[in-house]
């Protein structure tokens, strides 16, 4: 097969940024490598056809460079066990060709993540997103690139609670999306996310959303638009399950759903238009999207998100084009298109990693950041305590940053047991960093923080396992809602990933042994219920006041559910 440019470049970085596998702690060369990846590196790309699309999702409110570990825990199930996305570390690395210690390692692997994370720094940053955007359109032409919001992009930080949404948008403004989908959007309520969506100036799009009184779309789901000579359909799809993952009573007016057919009907419509590509705006999620693919004819491209998955190049499935570009602002997808007679005809793509100390910060952006941001500056930086040991969010079943709000929760809750949601979204910290408002507020910042206090049978928690792991695991794409398993604190388990659904959980103990017993009550924290009228006090005061009350907190990576495959 021959090298292409992309290759070319591909093998460059490796060989002149590769830090080796062992040693990277030490290493003296690791400045050197840092200072020669620069950001005409990352826009380098091997451009083709008359159309370009630009993809950002799940940014979650980070207006600021993250860090962000990718999992260790990735498990696919059925067809889709073993392939992207459902590959971590070395596999990882192995199926895309990256060596590790490379800038490519740190940015999809955990694999040396806080030795390389030291050496190439936080990723992400709107202002870095805006400069790369500029620089690609200015290269391409405006009257060739689409560039499209795949959604999540409001809800997830300090910021954006206390503005309500209303500092991302603001933000997103002056990269000029052509249109946009969401999910988390709508926990800001049905009258908020009216009003800003109103205020945006580019459409929001979503086929799968019906109002429910009149059973009839409740949104645009096509916009089309001219690039390169060529006419293209954009279609949105919603978070189909956002009214079970999230608070129904915050948007009652609404009906979500894959809703294969009325896509079908939305693509064949758009067709009939005149459309010569069409893209799906998705935000389903990687595995929904595949199986879409095979179900749903003429869609060219689909870019995905909700899962937060992060793949280096698109995969091809059953014709159609799908990459998905990550969450946190840590990437920006491209694809182009090449397009002859109304039909691609061929198309290269990248996933480009957004290395914040390698891009200038584009100074409308980084102004319109700082207005945001700049009033609250002292209590976004107001440190509550310092961590010794990593923590971190992203995996199937445990991240050590739950691990700590599952301790605090037990502790100022006074439980037995804890149960911290499986949200994907939620930055890191590098040991001996400190923990401030600002990092705090990535991983609690939501508008229904309230913790409660109950009583669980046995029985009971053991339900809500067996729900919340197929809603994981089930092996219909078509079934899963695409977070990750609920965390707990207090407890063990094993979970058998492959087994029939309510018969996945086993050997469920107390933290000294004790097994949980099906007729038993037990003591019960947690947070984000989906119940209107939960009581209890905000997620975020809860932990503040028990970091606050520990100084440094150390969590262990301990991995309290043994996975059986």
């Amino acid at each position: 097969m021959p090298i292409t440019r992309r290759d070319f470049i591909q093998y460059g970085m490796n060989a002149t940024l590769t830090l080796g596998a062992a040693g990277l702690a030490s290493n003296p060369t690791r400045a050197l490598a840092q200072q020669k990846l620069t950001q005409d590196d990352l826009l380098k790309f091997d451009a083709k056809g008359q159309v370009t699309l630009l993809h950002f999702t799940d940014v979650h409110a980070q207006l600021a460079p993250v860090y962000f570990r990718p999992p260790d825990t990735n498990i696919g199930v059925g067809d889709y066990a073993g392939i992207p996305p459902h590959l971590v570390g070395e596999e990882f690395m192995r199926h895309f060709g990256i060596e590790r210690g490379s800038p490519l390692a740190y940015a999809h692997t955990f694999v040396d993540y806080v030795d390389l994370a030291r050496t190439y720094g936080r990723l992400g940053g709107l202002d870095r997103t805006a400069t790369l955007v500029k620089a690609i359109r200015a290269d391409r032409g405006d009257d060739k690139v689409l560039f499209l919001d795949g959604g999540d992009t409001w809800q997830g930080s300090y910021t954006s609670l206390k503005t309500n949404g209303e500092d991302m948008v603001e933000c997103m403004k002056l990269l000029k999306p052509d249109a946009m989908t969401g999910h988390w959007e709508f926990t800001f309520g049905t009258d908020r996310f009216l009003e800003l969506t109103e205020s945006m100036g580019y459409p929001f799009l979503a086929s799968n959303i019906f109002d429910v009184e009149w059973d009839e779309p409740a949104f645009e789901n096509t916009a089309f638009f001219e690039k390169g000579g060529v006419n293209v359909a954009v279609i949105g799809q919603a978070m189909p399950y956002t009214p079970i993952a999230n608070p129904r009573w915050m948007f009652p007016e609404y009906s979500f759903g894959i809703r294969p057919e009325v896509l079908q009907e939305n693509v064949d419509a758009a067709r009939a238009a005149g459309a010569e590509v069409v893209v799906l705006l998705s935000h389903d999620g990687f595995d929904v999207d595949r199986k879409l693919a095979t179900v749903v004819s003429g869609i060219d491209v689909i870019l995905t998100g909700h899962t937060h998955d992060a793949i280096p190049q698109a995969v091809e499935v059953n014709g159609t084009i799908i990459l998905s570009s990550g969450s946190h602002g840590k990437y920006l997808g491209r694809v182009d298109l090449e397009v002859q007679d109304g039909k691609v005809v061929g198309y290269s793509s990248n996933l480009i990693p957004v290395f914040s100390d390698v891009i200038t910060p584009d100074p409308e952006m980084a102004a319109k950041i700082a207005e945001y941001r700049d009033p609250h500056a002292a209590e976004l930086n107001r440190v509550l305590g310092k961590t010794e040991t990593l923590l971190y969010r992203r995996g199937n079943f445990n991240g050590t940053w739950d691990d700590l709000i599952c301790q605090g929760i037990r502790e100022q809750r006074d439980v037995q047991i804890a149960l911290s949601p499986g949200f994907r979204w939620g930055t890191t910290l590098l040991p001996g960093q400190d923990i401030t408002v600002d990092d705090l507020y990535t991983e609690t910042s939501m508008s229904y923080p309230a913790v409660y206090r109950t009583e669980m049978s046995g029985e009971q928690l053991k339900i809500i396992l067996e729900d919340v792991c197929d809603n994981l695991f089930n092996k219909d794409p078509f079934y899963q809602q695409g977070g990750d398993m609920v965390r707990v604190g207090g407890m063990r388990y094993t979970c058998h990933v492959n087994n029939d659904a309510g018969n996945r959980i086993a050997d469920m103990t107390l933290d000294d042994g004790t097994p949980i017993e099906a007729d038993k009550t037990y003591t019960v924290g947690g947070w984000a219920s989906v119940n209107e009228g939960t009581e209890g006090p905000a997620i975020y005061d809860l932990m503040e006041d028990y970091i606050t009350s520990k100084g440094v907190v150390n969590v262990p990576d301990e991995r309290t559910v043994k996975i059986e495959l």
